[in-house]
């Protein structure tokens, strides 16, 4: 399968620590590390190394960090064909801390992302993929929330399913106003916060009755330890988190895989039910490592961990 992937590539500081630090306080981490990150590389990774051709859609600098950012989509064999260079802003950077029982503090800097040129996109990219997979930080604004409104129209028209993946920063920045151009999609993949939200509502089963009422047809909710939640408007399913033997040590970029191998599942035919459990798989193998990118999954790995 052939996937265009529209999102963010970064650069990810990590810093585990036993505590956030409060206004003023030096603190010394447990561990630190860079990695690549951001939705758009780790999506597009995490579906080359399931097996599938993969366009990626994002804009980096000119600088050191480019290079570093896009280490991983490069020897994962994703094209870069769509990967603009920005002359003058930096490649987007995010600061991530968090503490071993969960809690977390981030710095994000969009820089070159927020800049994509829409146009430059081509219509033949959209037209020639099995699936477009949209990360609503390029929605946030700019260039790049016109490059994404293109993509997913072109793709409506041509008839290729669109996979939108919430995003908290993009919640928090947009909240509600982002309702209307998700509702476009035919998967929307999100967690329980991010869902409230969006829709401006405060108990889950509230909030999927009003994605409902808007038209929204297939939601998959990420709702972390108890798994995930798939909802059409004639079913709701909680679906298990999966078991595994290794610690969870780092959930950078989980989401992110979750929702790359859901759509490689869909796509393969799996009923929704299924292909969320084998998205719970996936998200739990990445945490496994530290960094969002650094735990490689191969469709072997999801076929040992799920039933029949």
């Amino acid at each position: 399968m052939k996937f265009f992937v529209i999102g963010d590539v970064t650069v990810d500081h990590l810093y585990h620590l036993k505590h956030l630090p409060a206004p003023g306080e030096e603190v010394s981490p447990i561990r630190a590390t860079m990695q690549p990150g951001g939705a758009g590389g780790t999506i597009s990774v995490t579906l080359a190394r399931l097996g599938h051709t993969v366009l990626l859609g994002a804009r980096v600098g000119e600088d050191p960090f480019a290079e570093y950012a896009l280490s991983k989509v490069r020897a994962s064999g994703v094209s870069e064909a769509a990967v603009q260079r920005d002359p003058e802003l930096l490649t987007s950077t995010i600061t991530v801390m968090q503490t071993p029982d969960g809690k977390r503090a981030m710095i994000s800097y969009g820089g070159a992302n927020r800049e994509l040129d829409a146009s430059k996109l081509k219509k033949k990219d959209i037209d020639g993929s099995d699936a477009l997979i949209v990360s609503a930080y390029s929605l946030i604004g700019g260039p790049q929330r016109e490059y994404a409104v293109k993509a997913m129209g072109m793709a409506r028209k041509a008839g290729v399913p669109i996979f939108m993946d919430l995003g908290t920063g993009a919640v928090n920045s947009v909240g509600t106003g982002l309702m209307d151009t998700v509702l476009g999609s035919d998967y929307l993949l999100l967690n329980q916060h991010e869902l409230l939200a969006l829709t401006g509502t405060s108990s889950i089963s509230t909030a999927l009755l009003s994605l409902g009422k808007r038209g929204v047809q297939k939601v998959v909710v990420k709702v972390g330890a108890m798994g995930s939640i798939v909802w059409t408007p004639d079913e709701t399913e909680l679906i298990d988190a999966v078991k595994i033997a290794d610690a969870v040590v780092d959930t950078t970029g989980s989401g992110d895989t979750f929702v790359a191998a859901f759509a490689h599942a869909v796509l393969g035919g799996t009923p929704l039910a299924g292909s969320a459990l084998a998205a719970n798989a996936a998200g739990v193998l990445s945490a496994t490592s530290v960094g969002a990118q650094t735990r490689e999954i191969t469709a072997a790995d999801l076929k040992a961990l799920l039933p029949g």
